[in-house]
């Protein structure tokens, strides 16, 4: 380590940098900027193996900052290390379109490796990272050359540690053995509202190893020595990490150890007061410090360019491998769809088709890497491969548990490390668990794939517990996702296309427990590719329009057909994804479902997105209450979706407008 001196000097600094953004934003945490000051330092300076100039180089050191509400110390030691981040842009912290955000934000920030603020979704997130590390580590590296081989650092704080999916998350990767995971847990003892002791009463240490953690404590969050020393022990580790550092928050202010410093600007007189005694004017740099980072260049340069060599060297040892692991890198592995199987006369679950034609797509893209909430056996959503586990961790399935919380935030992390695509599934109505996960996938515009089954009140025996209704129009209100609802194995075909042609975009499929017939012919699956599309026209004259998705296109096909008998010419279109139905313009949205009278949206949920597609004299056949408990059939008949019901309430509306 340097001079002890100048370290110390370099914390004072980025201190007052952090306070005097929040102060100039009137806006901020200051609590932990000044508390954690300290770890930022230490990590930046003395252990991540980051490269700020190729800030997105595939083998650099992970870091999260799971406490997110600590962006702004982050921030300066982001600018003092050499990130694309200015001293003008801390003084515009929190500010329209600066890339100084209240909370980090991945792609806006230059070295920020993940949105966090949500707390707990960070630690999550932090563990996927490290386990797709781990898995790629295992897939490409030789004995003789490692060009996977880096870790991951999570600072979080005591609200992390509060909330249910950090928890899951710990459990899962002490039950894997991520060893290259290191958790900092920045411990003052404070929250918004109190002491912690007021809150929780852990024994850390216990709780952690219990997990298979390896425990740390550093009992003086000033002391760099011990902390450093930690740190290194924590690298040569067999199991996952945890470092408790005892620090104080709002440390060296008038309100240190207090609630009160946490979320509240100090004084304008007391920052000035900070500047005062480190020197130089506001939003400035001392030289010294500037010396000190200026010397990471140097080191971190040479690190990236020592892979490079490690890289050119795997390259002629292992070209196979190493072809692969270009494609890997540039995420340009491409999927023939045309030579995936088609359907005709095929009678099966979506669920079920699911499992054939992921497998199938697995075969031309074998970074796709995820499992379910244990719940494969049910969703059908696994792969064809062996289990990740703490001795295989080249399999490509997951198990992870009912732990669905922290399933959506290690999927996350999974896709957010770059070279592979993560998915996770359990049963459609537990996607209230995986909420905040799903956002962050939206917000992020990282391509993680939900695969939801048991779609609908067709769930039948068990109940309303299990039986979604609120969820699809949930979902379809997040803004960035997409919302798959298949009818059958072509339009699964579609869906899937569409998803993984969106890079930028996490996907939603939302397929049933109970067997559907095919519906399609393989010719429309360039029209479901859109989004919607007219599934049967009329056959004359256009009587009127029943919009649809999944399941209900038979039942509306048939409905279809009795009202032809009564000389009421109906045409069908099919939904299987709103939002990429209306990306494709009003021209083509109108051709598909023209204005007319009668319109009936038809979906087994609460469908208030269908209800667009209908005006005053349309009728929006939905699910506006709980499901029952019984046999799907009695169950749908009680809801009224029954040909005979469905076709009457047409009948109802036609002769309304007449």
């Amino acid at each position: 380590m340097a001079n002890k001196k100048i370290d110390n000097l370099a914390i004072a600094n980025l201190r007052v940098l952090a306070i005097e953004a929040i102060n100039e934003a009137r806006s901020g945490h200051p609590g932990i900027a000044l508390g954690a000051a300290p770890i930022l330092h230490n990590l930046y300076r003395y252990h991540l193996k980051v490269d700020p100039k190729n800030s997105n180089w595939f083998n650099r050191d992970r870091f999260v900052m799971s406490a997110g509400h600590g962006s702004s110390i982050l921030y300066a030691t982001l600018a003092l290390a050499g990130y694309k981040i200015s001293l003008k842009d801390l003084k515009n912290f929190r500010q329209l379109d600066s890339p100084t955000p209240g909370h980090p934000e991945v792609d806006i920030t230059d070295g920020v490796d993940v949105s966090t603020g949500p707390l707990g979704q960070g630690i999550g997130m932090a563990v996927g990272l490290a386990m797709a590390e781990s898995h790629l580590a295992k897939v490409f590296n030789k004995e003789d050359v490692r060009i996977v081989d880096h870790y991951t650092y999570c600072l979080c704080g005591d609200g992390d540690l509060q909330e249910g999916v950090a928890l899951e998350a710990l459990s899962f990767a002490g039950h894997n053995k991520l060893e290259k995971l290191i958790i900092l847990f920045d411990s003052n003892d404070i929250q918004l509202d109190g002491p912690t002791k007021d809150i929780v009463s852990f024994d850390f240490k216990e709780y952690v190893e219990s997990l298979g953690f390896a425990y740390y404590l550093v009992k003086d969050g000033e002391n760099l020595s011990e902390l450093n020393n930690v740190l290194e022990k924590a690298k040569q580790s067999d199991k996952p990490n945890f470092i408790e550092v005892k620090t104080k928050i709002g440390y060296g202010s008038s309100l240190e150890g207090q609630n009160k410093v946490h979320g509240s600007p100090l004084p304008s007189e007391e920052v000035a007061s900070f500047r005062a005694k480190l020197g130089g004017e506001a939003f400035t740099v001392l030289k010294e410090v500037e010396n000190l980072y200026k010397d990471l260049e140097e080191i971190a340069s040479s690190r990236y360019l020592i892979w490079e060599k490690e890289l050119k060297a795997y390259s002629k040892k292992y070209p196979e491998e190493y072809k692969n692991f270009k494609k890997v890198l540039n995420k340009d592995y491409k999927v023939d769809f045309s030579k995936l199987s088609t359907y005709e006369d095929k009678v099966s679950a979506t669920r079920s088709l699911n499992q054939d034609v992921m497998n199938e797509i697995f075969m031309q893209l074998p970074t796709l890497f995820g499992g379910a909430a244990d719940l494969a056996s049910s969703t059908k959503a696994s792969l064809n491969s062996n289990y990740y586990s703490k001795d295989n961790k080249e399999g490509s399935n997951i198990r992870f548990g009912v732990r669905e919380h922290a399933m959506g935030a290690i999927a996350n992390g999974i896709s957010l490390h770059s070279g592979l695509i993560g998915f996770a599934s359990t049963f459609f109505v537990f996607s209230d668990y995986l909420k905040p996960a799903i956002r962050l996938s939206a917000l992020m515009e990282n391509q993680v794939l939900y695969i939801f089954s048991h779609d609908s009140l067709a769930v039948g025996e068990d109940g309303p517990t299990h039986q979604p209704i609120e969820q699809l129009t949930m979902l379809r209100s997040i803004p960035n996702l997409n919302v798959f609802r298949p009818a059958d194995g072509n339009e699964l075909i579609a869906c899937w296309e569409k998803a993984l042609s969106d890079k930028n975009k996490p996907s939603v499929f939302v397929l049933t427990r109970q067997n559907v017939p095919t519906v399609t012919k393989k010719v429309q699956i360039k029209d479901a590719f859109k989004g919607g599309y007219v599934l049967e026209k009329e056959k004359a004259k256009l009587d009127g329009i029943i919009v649809t998705s999944g399941s209900e296109c038979k039942l509306a096909l048939d409905v279809k057909n009795e009202l032809l008998k009564m000389g009421i010419d109906v045409r069908v279109c099919s939904l299987p994804s709103i939002n990429v139905f209306l990306s494709q313009g009003e021209e083509y949205v109108n051709k598909v479902i023209p204005n007319s009278k009668n319109i009936m949206a038809l979906e087994m949920s609460e469908a208030m997105h269908l209800a667009q597609f209908i005006n005053r004299t349309g009728v929006l056949y939905n699910v506006n209450k709980f499901g029952v408990s019984g046999r799907p059939v009695d169950v749908l008949k009680r809801y009224g979706f029954t040909l005979e019901d469905i076709k009457l309430k047409f009948i109802e509306m036609y002769e309304k407008n007449k």
